[in-house]
């Protein structure tokens, strides 16, 4: 930028500042479009989970770990096709794994395992599927696995189970009550039978003091492209991230 055009846009900014007008640019103050820009912001702010518990691993959540390499990290994940990622994670960082089911208590249950295996889900899908298969898998409670690695908080809890996500946080009850952020998919829709929307999500969650957050990601349905889930950052109502209100700076 040459000498003159930076004079001239200094001048149009006084300009603009006289008339009460602020141009000054704000490319920060974005919404967060992904898990990695949701997890930096929560770095930003001087939060360093103890322990941060991963439900659903799948291909793994490669994010998660990256923004807080120094937590340990409790790997829960029913399917055995995965256990290549949860040794590796393990390998990586300071981790303990499962091969099992997030639940409500101790046992065993029914997993209809997709051919898409990230897709699977404690759940029925709605409709007619080809491809699904009944497998039992063992059922684990976060709160007994917390317990047996005294694992201490304050915890982040990462759960995407498709639909499976309020039971697996039925289980723990005293991982909730020490944690600080609890991220979950949701649906907009009912893709599971007795499956849970983002109405009674919001509501449970509240009911155990962590309100709405943050969003980011988000998938359409290809029956119509309609928003068919997207990712909630629950927080403490009355924890270290809303200890202010306002708006803007006082």
């Amino acid at each position: 930028m040459t000498e003159r055009k930076r004079a001239v846009r200094t001048l149009a900014k006084k300009l603009f500042a006289v008339a009460g007008l602020d141009v000054s640019r704000r490319h920060e103050h974005r919404m967060h479009l992904s898990m990695a820009e949701a997890l930096h912001h929560l770095a930003g702010s001087g939060f360093r989970p103890a322990t941060v518990v991963d439900v659903g691993v799948g291909n793994g959540t490669s994010d998660l770990y990256a923004a807080f390499p120094d937590a340990t990290f409790l790997l829960i994940e029913p399917l055995e096709e995965f256990r290549p990622v949860l040794e590796e994670v393990a390998d990586r960082y300071r981790a303990h794994f499962v091969v099992a089911a997030a639940g409500r208590e101790r046992g065993s249950v029914d997993l209809f395992v997709h051919s898409y295996l990230e897709g699977s889900s404690l759940l029925r899908e709605r409709g007619e599927q080809t491809g699904i298969v009944a497998r039992e898998v063992p059922m684990v409670t976060i709160d007994d696995l917390c317990d047996e690695h005294d694992l201490a908080g304050p915890y982040l809890i990462k759960i995407d189970v498709q639909g499976g996500e309020i039971e697996a946080m039925s289980g723990a009850t005293r991982s909730l009550a020490e944690a600080e952020v609890v991220i979950l998919e949701v649906s907009l829709f009912q893709f599971v039978e007795d499956g849970p929307e983002l109405h009674d999500v919001v509501s449970y969650m509240k009911d155990r003091g962590f309100v709405a957050y943050d969003l980011f990601g988000g998938h359409v349905r290809p029956l119509d492209g309609a928003l068919a889930q997207v990712d909630f950052v629950f927080v403490k109502e009355h924890g270290r991230f809303r200890r202010s209100h306002a708006y803007g700076h006082a």
